[in-house]
C-alpha cells in the first residue's frame, strides 16, 4: 500500500480505535487522544494520577485494540534491574554434561510495556529502562539485544506527594514524549463506570489494526514533510521555557526544556494533525500537544513553589506570551 493510501486510513483508524477503547474505558477523552498520538508517533508516554483512575486498564485496552505484544511490570521497592531486562541462568546440557550461561529475557522484550507505578521503585531500578527507552536495546552480560519494533513504554506514576514514591530522575522523564495527567471522572462518567463494572462481564476492546499496520502508519508519519513555520514555532516554544528568554513566565523557572522538547512538539503536532486527516500541521496542532510535551521538562524554582504556582500554570502562561 502506498503512502497516500496509508495516510487516508489514519483518520478512520483513529475513529475506530476511539470507538473500540470507549467500549471499555469511560471518559478520559483527552488522555486517550494523547495516548493514541504517542502510539502512532512511536513515543513513550507517562500517565500521572492517583490510584484507581483506570490508568492500567487504559493501557491494557489500547494493547488489545492495536494487537501488539503486551508486557507489564509492577514496580515495587524491592524490584531489581534484572527483573526488568533479564538475567543469566546456568544450564547443564544433559547429553554432554557441559554447563553454560544462558540469558533469559525479561518483560522489557515486548512491543508495549506497561511500567505500572514506575515511581514506587528506587532510581537504580528505574534507570534500567533508560537504554531500552532511548536506544530500543538492552545490554546485559557484555552483549546487546535489539528490541523488536515497535517498542513503547507507557508508564503510570502516582503523585510524588504519596507515601512510598521516588521522584523520577530528570534524564528519565525526558525520555517520555508526553506526560499526561489523569483526573477524576465527572459524576455522570462515574455513574456509567459503576453500571458497567458491577453488572455482568467486563467488556473487551475489539482489535482494530495489526502490529504490521501500526509499523506502516508510524513509517508514513515519519515521511511527512516538515512545515518550516511549524518547526520554527516548536523551537520558539521550547526556547521560551528557558531562563533568560525574556518572558515573564521564566521568573518561575529554574530549568527549561531541551532540544528533545522541540523534536517532540514537531512530531506530536504532525501526528495529531494526521490522525484528523490533515497532512500539514498548524500552530494549533502544536498547542494541542504542548502541555503534554513541556510539563515534565520544566523545573520550577523555589519562588514558584512558595507562591503555589504549578507547572501547568507556567506552561499556559508561556503559550499565551508566545502567542
Amino acid at each position: 500500500m502506498d503512502d497516500v493510501a496509508l495516510f487516508e486510513r489514519l483518520a478512520p483508524t483513529r475513529e475506530a480505535l476511539l470507538a473500540s477503547i470507549g467500549q471499555v474505558v469511560v471518559g478520559q477523552t483527552n488522555v486517550v487522544e494523547l495516548m493514541l498520538t504517542a502510539l502512532f508517533a512511536d513515543g513513550h508516554c507517562l500517565f500521572v494520577g492517583v490510584p484507581g483512575l483506570a490508568k492500567t486498564l487504559l493501557v491494557n485496552t489500547v494493547a488489545e485494540a492495536v494487537g501488539v505484544r503486551f508486557g507489564r511490570i509492577q514496580f515495587t521497592p524491592d524490584l531489581m534491574p534484572s527483573d526488568i531486562t533479564g538475567t543469566d541462568v546456568l544450564e547443564e546440557d544433559r547429553s554432554t554434561g557441559k554447563r553454560e550461561m544462558r540469558f533469559v529475557q525479561g518483560p522489557v522484550f515486548t512491543n508495549l510495556l506497561l511500567a505500572d507505578e514506575i515511581n514506587r521503585t528506587p532510581p537504580k531500578t528505574q534507570a534500567a529502562l533508560l537504554q531500552a527507552m532511548q536506544e530500543r536495546a538492552v545490554t546485559a552480560s557484555g552483549r546487546t539485544w535489539e528490541l523488536e519494533p515497535p517498542f513503547l513504554v507507557f508508564a503510570t506514576q502516582n503523585p510524588i506527594e504519596q507515601e512510598g514514591t521516588y521522584p523520577l530522575p530528570e534524564a528519565q522523564q525526558d525520555r517520555f514524549m508526553f506526560s499526561v495527567p489523569v483526573g477524576y471522572p465527572s459524576v455522570e462518567e462515574e455513574e456509567e463506570i459503576v453500571r458497567r463494572t458491577t453488572v455482568g462481564e467486563l467488556g473487551h476492546a475489539e482489535p482494530v489494526l495489526t502490529l504490521e499496520e501500526l509499523l506502516q502508519f508510524q513509517t508514513v508519519l515519519r515521511r511527512l514533510p516538515a512545515n518550516p513555520d511549524v518547526v520554527r514555532y516548536c523551537v520558539k516554544l521550547a526556547t521560551a521555557t528557558r531562563p533568560g528568554s525574556g518572558l515573564d513566565a521564566t521568573r518561575w523557572i529554574r530549568w527549561g526544556a531541551g532540544p528533545r522538547a522541540s523534536q517532540y512538539l514537531a512530531i506530536g503536532a504532525r501526528t495529531w494533525a494526521a490522525l484528523r486527516g490533515n497532512e500539514v500541521p498548524t500552530e494549533d496542532d502544536v498547542r494541542a500537544v504542548a502541555a503534554a510535551v513541556l510539563r515534565h521538562r520544566v523545573l520550577l524554582n523555589f519562588e514558584a513553589d512558595s507562591a503555589g504556582v504549578s507547572v501547568d500554570n507556567v506552561v499556559a502562561q508561556i503559550l499565551e506570551e508566545v502567542g
